[in-house]
């Protein structure tokens, strides 16, 4: 699979680590930094060109990563056509390609371990978006939030 992955300094080590994996089983791996360890970088500068990817169909899915994996999670879904969330579990891995069609995994570097955020990786690449009406129809209405102007109160 064509996967990119995306951090700042607070996600740098899991990064690294996500990467080596995922190149030795065989995936192509687009990085798109950071390149080294800097404390002052930002997560937006990393996270928002891999949502960009994601939602122009470059680049298959994404993984984004940050200090708590939060920060990735608000930034990539203000990207039209990304539908990211921040992961902890295994159930949520797969459930949320398979009913939410999922495409952006979001990962704290400082809340999962190693072993966790691989599997966890290994879950959301295997799944498969389901296809059911139900979820289709679901899909539709966040889609049309998308082309809606915001409101002001």
């Amino acid at each position: 699979m064509h996967v990119g992955i995306a951090t700042d300094h607070g996600g740098f080590g899991l990064k690294e680590d996500l990467v080596a994996q995922l190149r030795a089983t065989g995936h192509d791996v687009v990085d798109f930094g950071a390149d080294e360890l800097s404390p002052d970088d930002d997560y937006p500068d990393f996270v928002v060109p891999l949502a960009q990817a994601v939602a122009a169909g470059t680049i298959e899915r994404g993984v984004a990563v940050c200090g708590s994996g939060v920060g990735a999670s608000i930034c990539a879904n203000k990207v039209p056509g990304i539908r990211a969330a921040l992961i902890h579990d295994h159930f949520s891995a797969g459930q949320g390609v398979e009913d939410d069609h999922m495409n952006i995994i979001c990962i704290g570097g400082r809340t999962v371990g190693p072993s966790v955020a691989w599997d966890l990786v290994q879950t959301f690449l295997a799944a498969e978006f389901s296809h059911a009406p139900r979820h289709l129809r679901r899909l539709s209405k966040v889609a049309a939030l998308e082309l809606q102007p915001t409101r002001t109160q």
